[in-house]
């Protein structure tokens, strides 16, 4: 395995699959969430996992990402957070309401490929990975997850958006 974790590698245009380690993770778990309002998610989530992450003497040490442990229909069922230097030991409750909880990315082989562009393309990004991966002869198994490398922006042109795709695989 390399000494740089797979979600600070540089961007794969060709499905890889690789064996990784888990990773601990500072997640926020959300069951049942509206796919319409997924932006509203992300936006809270962040606004109070950075000053509690500090508060704990944790950093990140990747980016952003979102697990999911089921397709997701008109609802998602996610992890939202960040892999962190040392595992959470406690939950955390915000004042806001929102609670924290330590977790894992899991290990294990998986399959990566970056995307680049708007968010909107995501799911034809997913579809051609998905086929890529049936080709090679392995089969995708959940949890599968997004990786926001590139942080957005008001600013930022959104073709310049990279989102690395992931799911553990067997074959």
């Amino acid at each position: 395995m390399s000494d740089v974790p797979y979600f600070l590698s540089d961007p794969v245009n060709e499905v890889k699959f690789i064996v990784v380690d888990a990773y601990p993770t500072v997640v926020r778990k959300v069951v049942d969430y509206p796919m319409r309002d997924m932006t509203s998610i992300y936006d809270s989530t962040f606004s109070v996992l950075f000053p509690a992450l500090s508060r704990e003497g944790l950093h990140p040490i990747g980016p952003a990402f979102d697990i999911h442990f089921r397709m997701p229909t008109d609802t998602a069922t996610f992890e939202l957070g960040f892999p962190v230097n040392n595992a959470l030991d406690k939950t955390l409750t915000e004042a806001s309401g929102i609670v924290l909880e330590p977790s894992t990315l899991p290990g294990g082989t998986i399959a990566r490929i970056s995307a680049f562009g708007p968010y909107d393309n995501l799911p034809q990004a997913w579809g051609a990975f998905m086929e890529a991966i049936a080709a090679a002869g392995k089969e995708p198994i959940l949890p599968f997850w997004q990786i926001y490398v590139t942080e957005p922006s008001p600013a930022l042109d959104p073709r310049l958006l990279r989102t690395d795709l992931v799911t553990l695989v067997k074959g």
